[in-house]
């Protein structure tokens, strides 16, 4: 049997904010979300779930249905509790796209673009003062964090300090935070003619 990702206290939180999302208790919930938690995890394509889940093709569409109607983003929503907002942390990572990705018969954007990796996606991700996810965005991977910082930050409550790295230098989105009443924490890059004297590296 393969290794599980909840136990047994993590799961009867977790099965209380599906409940509260309208998703029916069935008897198989709990190895459905398990089978869900593993594809993400091993990043298998889901005809290669352990049979020990139940059938990949319904996990698949319980899936698929819960992205569709946005309870697996109402369910990262209700994760988030008792943030600590005094730091606020941002950054973007990369995501490779597998070779069959692109193509959707769909008019919605799928989030990938090229970049100096190919077919990627980009994660534009912020934490909480204990490192912890409290708001996301996905783009094309040829988008610049800066690009993607602005929606990013008006989603977030204020909080004392943004930290971000040189990928987010950029006088207009220091403006932006400041406006908020918010210390932004940004280096400038090494070609910056107005340097780093005023960075607050502690």
């Amino acid at each position: 049997m393969p290794r599980m990702m909840l136990n047994d206290e993590y799961w009867s939180k977790l099965e209380k904010i599906l409940l509260q999302e309208s998703i029916y208790n069935k008897r198989n919930l709990r190895m459905t979300v398990e089978g869900i938690l593993y594809r993400m995890r091993v990043g298998c394509p889901w005809r290669d779930l352990p049979r020990v889940f139940g059938c990949w093709n319904s996990i698949y569409k319980r899936f698929n249905a819960w992205s569709l109607s946005r309870k697996w983003l109402n369910v990262f929503k209700a994760l988030a509790v008792d943030p600590d907002w005094e730091w606020r942390f941002m950054d973007g990572s990369y995501v490779k796209a597998h070779q069959h990705s692109a193509g959707a018969a769909s008019q919605e954007s799928q989030a990938i673009g090229k970049s100096r990796a190919g077919n990627t996606t980009k994660i534009h991700l912020a934490v909480d003062g204990y490192g912890l996810p409290v708001e996301f965005g996905i783009t094309g991977g040829e988008v610049n964090d800066c690009c993607a910082a602005p929606d990013l930050i008006a989603r977030l409550p204020d909080a004392k300090t943004i930290v971000a790295d040189k990928g987010y230098d950029s006088e207009w989105l220091r403006e932006q935070i400041t406006k908020k009443g918010v210390q932004a924490v940004i280096p400038r890059k090494r070609n910056s003619l107005k340097g780093n004297a005023d960075m607050d590296w502690g």
